[in-house]
Formats: C-alpha cells, structure tokens, sequence
C-alpha cells in the first residue's frame, strides 16, 4: 500500500488530483469526493469525512441508492470471480468471507438473494468490523427493519467504511 497522503497536501490537490486519491472511498462513487473538494480546505480527517458523508446526505434518494448499490454482495459472484475493488477485497478477506466452506457459502448466498429480494439492494455493513458469523447475525436481524430503515443503515454502514478508507490513504 503507497504511503498515506497528509492532510495539508491532500487540501492542496487540483479537483482530478483528489478524487484520483480518495475518490475510491465511497465504493465505485467519486462523485461523493468531487462534491466534497468543493469545501476544502479540511481542518481535520473527521471533517473530511463529514464533507463526504454530506455530499452523500445531500445527494437525495435516487443516488443513495446507487451508492449502496455499487457496494457487492459479502461473498457473492463478483467476490467468487476475483472482480471486487482491492479495498473491498481486503476487507471481505478480513471478515473471513474469502475462506467459507460450502456449507457457510451457501449460508451466505441465501441471505444476499433473500435480503436483496426484499430491498432491493446489497446488504452492507462494514466488514472490517465484523466476522462472519457476526455479518450473517446481522443479516438475518436486519432482515425485519422497513425499507426506509435499511437505507439509512447501509449508508451509516457505508459512511464507517468510507472511514476506515480513508485512515488507510490519508495521515493527518
């Protein structure tokens, strides 16, 4: 992993600059960075975070939906075919989710098709904060909440991930 950007050099970067370093933070969504450039400069990490998870609060319905659409399944087909972002693949490898046994991955696989089949959407949560046997816990709770409830979960779960994404790239 290249070493960390700092703070002061990040509020410096051109708008294609910064969102090449941490565009990546939101899953496959660097329109969260590009609106969150706009308010620089960042007195810390924490509000560099909130800037983001501003932009992403500000976003409305329709593009929430597709950011937590562009997060995979935990341990779905495109994890099964090596296609995750190195980020996402890291921290499915953390969780465990890359060594199930048959059994765990077809625990997995049902919980994705009955969660999505309710929601319409992936199942997010952040799996560096979590283990296997936790996530699918999770899952099967969360299976209750309304529709209304699991977005603003996923994209509490999302703003913890973009987080810990961001410890990895930029030092203050």
């Amino acid at each position: 992993m290249p070493e960390p950007t700092s703070l002061t050099q990040l509020n410096a970067l051109g708008r294609d600059a910064f969102v090449a370093t941490v565009g990546h933070v939101f899953e496959r969504s660097p329109w969260v960075a590009e609106a969150a450039w706009e308010r620089r400069p960042f007195a810390s990490l924490a509000a560099l975070h909130a800037a983001m998870v501003a932009a992403v609060d500000a976003a409305g319905e329709e593009r929430q939906l597709a950011l937590i659409r562009a997060h995979p399944d935990l341990a779905g087909r495109v994890a099964l075919a090596g296609e995750l972002t190195a980020e996402s693949a890291h921290e499915q490898a953390a969780a465990g989710l890359t060594a199930l046994s048959a059994e765990e991955l077809a625990r997995f696989t049902a919980a994705n098709e009955a969660y999505r089949a309710r929601f319409g959407f992936p199942f997010v949560i952040c799996a560096r904060e979590h283990q296997k046997e936790a996530i699918l816990a999770a899952f099967h709770r969360r299976l209750a909440n309304s529709r209304d409830a699991e977005i603003r979960t996923a994209l509490e779960e999302i703003a913890r991930i973009a987080w810990l994404r961001l410890l990895d790239v930029v030092s203050a």
